[in-house]
């Protein structure tokens, strides 16, 4: 119940405000504190499994009578199913380091460390998932969003000539955050699309589109007008990127990419930098969103171009290019996840 007397002393909405700072810091930080307790403790266990398996030759169905021990001795306790127990061993395999759990690996909850045991087999890149969910607070669903559409394998992938037309470290920011291809599966289209129709579903579907684009872009506006000389054009999308603190206009084209293509970029890039750009602003970066590039064309066409210009093809559909193709589960590891869905459900 609000107190009657609505008059506030002077000052008052600035400390409410800094105790609310203060309560949601400390309260993030018991949850980080707990998060990396039950982290390391499932390390431990995991490591103790590890330990008796090589040593004494421990079978699975240990395992299964561990898991009902420890359930009957904590049962106010979740998390001791045999195959959460499973998931244990695996991760004091994965990561025998246990200064690494403490500092990387516990900063992450756990059920995203299942998802990337279950879905990522290469150590580099579930290191990398590890950093970007810490780095962005990705959610479950986001993370198997991310790697399913192998980020891993496109991030920073777009021909660019941002290493001649931007200054470190920005170029390499600028460079990290394009990817190739651009994957808009979730607008649920076939091949044969208009460009204004292309930029009405991803503007429909905006919240999708921004997870695809990635982190730090803030979206402006769809056919934003410029007027130069007299006559009038429009941008089919503009962005402001926060981390590289610049403007990022889009172009989209159904088709391949074609050189003048590049020289029409270059001129937007030119007016948007002069009638937008804040003088605090870095220069504006273009992205050519196609559905097609050949690679040595998009080169040249760069070459002597003056702006800032990344080249990217996007995928409508789910089907993947031949080098995203190793991230697909193999026959093996279909059954395995067939069969481990049988068992019991994770609890935690």
């Amino acid at each position: 119940m609000q107190p009657k007397n609505s008059v506030l002393p002077e000052g008052y909405s600035e400390f409410l405000a800094s105790l609310k700072r203060r309560v949601q810091k400390a309260r993030l930080k018991a949850a980080l504190s707990v998060n990396q307790e039950l982290i390391l403790l499932y390390w431990e266990i995991g490591q103790m499994i590890l330990e008796r398996q090589r040593k004494e030759g421990w079978g699975a169905k240990v395992i299964d009578r561990l898991a009902h021990d420890l359930r009957k001795e904590f049962p106010d306790m979740k998390g001791f199913s045999a195959r959460n127990l499973k998931y244990m061993r695996s991760f004091a395999e994965a990561y025998p380091d246990k200064k690494f759990v403490q500092q990387a690996a516990a900063q992450i909850p756990w059920f995203h460390h299942c998802i990337l045991l279950d879905k990522v087999k290469d150590h580099a890149e579930r290191l990398w998932y590890i950093q970007q969910t810490t780095l962005h607070g990705w959610s479950r669903n986001v993370l198997v969003h991310q790697i399913e559409s192998g980020l891993y394998h496109r991030k920073g992938k777009a021909i660019t000539n941002f290493d001649k037309t931007l200054p470190s470290p920005q170029s390499d920011l600028a460079q990290e955050t394009l990817k190739d291809p651009y994957m808009f599966d979730f607008l649920g289209l076939t091949d044969d699309i208009r460009e204004r129709e292309l930029e009405k579903e991803l503007i429909a579907r905006l919240r999708d589109f921004l997870l695809e684009l990635g982190s730090g872009f803030a979206f402006v506006g769809s056919q934003v007008h410029l007027e130069v000389g007299g006559e009038d054009f429009y941008l089919d999308l503009l962005f402001y990127h926060l981390k590289l603190r610049s403007y990022v206009i889009i172009d989209l084209k159904t088709g391949s990419f074609k050189p003048e293509y590049a020289g029409k970029m270059n001129f937007y890039l030119a007016t948007v930098d002069d009638l937008l750009r804040h003088p605090d602003d870095n220069p504006s970066i273009g992205i050519i969103l196609c559905k097609s590039k050949n690679k040595v064309i998009v080169e040249y066409a760069l070459k002597d171009t003056s702006r800032p210009i990344g080249v990217s093809a996007y995928r409508l559909t789910r089907t993947l290019p031949e080098e995203l193709k190793t991230t697909l589960p193999s026959v093996e590891e279909l059954e395995k996840e067939l069969i481990e869905k049988k068992e019991p459900s994770v609890s935690g």
